[in-house]
């Protein structure tokens, strides 16, 4: 499934002291675009709307986070978190998981290894609360957080503590607004998700435009993605492109 893509490992530290090292994968040409994957692991709906990010004319890269490669295990990954919590800590409130110290070092290296002026990042359910830490990065031009849904069972919390909230406050003051989306039913990333990142960064100004996509699924990039011009998905995915494209 990952053919094409080049592999290689990275490593760097994270709160703590401890270093961490994840296989990473790349493939296309362009402006850079990490993408984070979701709970089930990178497996085969992943593996298509990255390339379908490559035929759009980037240069994507995966990191390969948890769970088995190339397989959808939810229930596996799930309970594999109560094992990696020094890296993810899926029940955090007001804090950032450890993990965004190993992304942010991983967008600097691809930053200064592909001579770029800054990457874009996109992160979707478990990850989508990393791409708004991510932000706050000197390496990070552009941001999309796809059904952010941590901290779980505490949708009116984040999973930033308030000096990345702060940071990132600044840097999109700056950079201008990034995106996040859900769909409209979504019970996992619920209305009140988006309204606890709409008063803590949109006070005075739209810091993160805050779009809802009809319907009531949940993975809107991946396994509950549907084409054709008059999907709201299609759409969706298609202003994400042109964000990308205008900020890389």
């Amino acid at each position: 499934m990952l053919n094409g893509f080049q592999q290689r490992s990275f490593a760097a530290e994270i709160s703590g002291g401890q270093t961490v090292e994840h296989d990473v994968y790349e493939k296309g040409e362009g402006p850079v675009i990490v993408i984070l994957h979701e709970l089930p692991g990178i497996e085969k709906e992943t593996i298509r709307f990255a390339d379908k990010m490559v035929a759009a004319g980037f240069r994507v890269v995966l990191p390969h986070l948890f769970g088995p490669l190339g397989k959808f295990a939810i229930v596996r990954n799930m309970a594999r978190f109560f094992c990696v919590r020094r890296e993810i800590d899926i029940f955090a409130r007001n804090r950032s998981s450890p993990i965004v110290d190993w992304l942010k070092a991983l967008c600097r290296d691809l930053q200064q290894r592909h001579a770029v002026s800054g990457v874009g990042v996109i992160g979707m359910c478990l990850t989508g609360n990393f791409a708004i830490s991510l932000m706050a990065d000197e390496s990070v031009l552009a941001s999309v957080a796809s059904q952010p849904s941590l901290p779980l069972f505490a949708q009116h919390a984040l999973h930033m503590s308030p000096e990345d909230i702060e940071a990132t406050k600044r840097k999109l003051d700056t950079n201008g607004p990034m995106h996040a989306y859900r769909f409209a039913g979504d019970k996992l990333c619920k209305a009140e998700k988006f309204s606890a990142i709409e008063q803590t960064f949109n006070s005075g100004k739209e810091r993160i435009t805050l779009t809802h996509v009809p319907g009531n699924k949940h993975a809107m990039l991946t396994a509950h993605f549907i084409e054709g011009e008059d999907s709201p998905t299609q759409a969706a995915l298609n202003e994400i492109i042109g964000y990308f494209r205008e900020k890389l």
